[in-house]
């Protein structure tokens, strides 16, 4: 048990008219898209913060700041492939990847399986390790007023020999 390690993560963008919503690594039909630095991709981000965060590293941002040129724009799943070879290199084995979407808009269900196979082949894992949810807010708050989508990430890795 002591080679096991949890860790979480979160993370929320706004939304804005135009430009592009992308989730998972897949790009979402929406008349909003997500604002960022990056292609803001928040489940993403929230499973990246999770793995860094089992590994005892610091966030996404301490490796990916967005005070940096080269960043902007750039497709998420090449920062999940590049902390994930980290995670390699540290003997660590990503177990699973838990997570929930929360957004009134767009509809995700018709989109869920490719979040999960993009998603998973960025980590190098099989779809079967990886779970993908989504939800409401109710109408509450600024995700309730789609204004925003946020998400949670949970992790597990298990440290090994090289």
């Amino acid at each position: 048990m002591k080679n096991l390690r949890i860790g979480t993560g979160y993370d929320l963008h706004r939304l804005e008219a135009g430009g592009r919503c992308v989730l998972g690594g897949v790009e979402i039909p929406s008349d909003k898209g997500l604002r960022g630095h990056s292609d803001a991709d928040c489940l993403t981000h929230a499973i990246c913060d999770a793995l860094l965060g089992a590994a005892g590293l610091p966030d996404i941002g301490q490796h990916f700041p967005d005070t940096e040129e080269a960043y902007r724009g750039i497709d998420s799943q090449e920062l999940l492939r590049q902390i994930s070879a980290i995670l390699r290199d540290l003997r660590y084995k990503i177990v699973n990847a838990d997570a929930t979407v929360i957004a009134e808009t767009p509809k995700l269900a018709s989109h869920r399986s490719a979040m999960i196979a993009t998603l998973a082949e960025s980590m190098d894992i099989s779809p079967a390790q990886v779970n993908v949810k989504a939800t409401t807010n109710e109408g509450v708050d600024a995700i309730g007023r789609g204004e925003a989508i946020a998400a949670h990430a949970v992790c597990l890795l298990i440290r090994g020999t090289p």
